[in-house]
């Protein structure tokens, strides 16, 4: 397993801190869009949005990441009505935890409006690309994820061709860090993402996830966001709701590569699958110890000894 050279191994939120040398933080998934990619309006309905994120708190995630406008083609949201979607949840979820909390935009507007009801990250697609966002991360001290993509967002970008799509986002994602530390932001309030899938086709987002740990080298926390994703199902030939074993399995390499965050649609499985890797590093001890530590064999679980 490759453990990163951290610039800043300790990040501090408001309200909880997060030692990434020795955690995988489990960012859940809360979408507030009647068009999101996987569950498809589920929880477009304000009680429904606070309820999936108040079931992620309770299945073990770290952090919640909260969104009310797809990456993907489609229709513009305007920054009003953006903000009347995200706020509201993140508020509720704030008064009820001290889970990170994550505002899934790129409009300023929309970015203060939601630290100001309590989100402790910028969760930004497109890399600072807009003006105005890095001042208001920079001045209200929160963090920023910082994530590759080239085209503006809710926008086509047809057939997009690297020659080395790793060393490229890499490349890109320095720049970015450099652009955001001249902006004010510290640099223990950065994080960054490679964007698995974001104007990437299968192949290139299959090399990212072999080399992750190249994008891991760059000294800052590593987010995958791999949960469900197209090349996961042209990978296996599966839809959406059949990818949770593949999106496990990504999120698996990634961390085991060097990935800090895995942003996750099943929360309680991917606790699981980090805690065990935690536990396999030496950075968290096991539940229990039973097998194999008494003078007799004690019989497994509904089975004899020895069988």
């Amino acid at each position: 397993m490759f453990e990163p050279e951290l610039i800043h191994p300790v990040h501090r939120f408001a309200h909880r801190s997060i030692d990434f040398s020795r955690r995988i933080a489990v960012m859940a998934i809360v979408n507030r869009t009647p068009d999101s990619f996987y569950d498809g309006g589920a929880n477009f309905a304000l009680d429904a949005a606070v309820r999936a994120a108040q079931d992620a708190v309770d299945a073990g995630a770290d952090w919640v990441d909260i969104g009310g406008v797809p990456f993907a083609p489609g229709p513009p949201l305007s920054a009003a009505e953006e903000a009347e979607r995200v706020v509201p949840v993140i508020r509720a979820v704030r008064a009820a935890s001290d889970v990170v909390i994550s505002a899934d935009t790129f409009l300023p507007q929309v970015a203060e409006a939601a630290i100001g009801a309590g989100a402790d990250v910028i969760n930004d697609t497109t890399g600072l690309a807009y003006p105005g966002l890095a001042q208001v991360v920079a001045e209200s001290g929160v963090h920023v994820v910082l994530t590759h993509s080239l085209a503006a967002p809710r926008t086509s970008f047809a057939r997009p061709e690297y020659g080395d799509v790793v060393g490229e986002v890499a490349d890109f994602l320095r720049r970015r860090i450099d652009v955001a530390l001249d902006a004010g932001i510290a640099p223990e309030k950065i994080i960054i993402d490679p964007g698995h899938d974001l104007n990437k086709n299968t192949l290139h987002t299959l090399e990212i996830t072999r080399r992750f740990t190249e994008i891991a080298s760059l000294g800052y926390p590593a987010l995958a966001a791999v949960s469900n994703k197209d090349f996961i199902g042209e990978t296996l030939d599966l839809p959406k709701q059949e990818r949770t074993a593949g999106s496990l399995a990504a999120a698996s390499m990634c961390a085991l590569n060097g990935a800090r965050i895995v942003r996750m649609h099943h929360v309680a499985e991917s606790v699981q699958a980090m805690r065990l890797i935690e536990a396999t590093m030496g950075w968290r001890e096991p539940a229990y110890l039973r097998h194999n530590m008494s003078d007799v064999n004690e019989p497994a679980h509904g089975r004899p000894a020895g069988t």
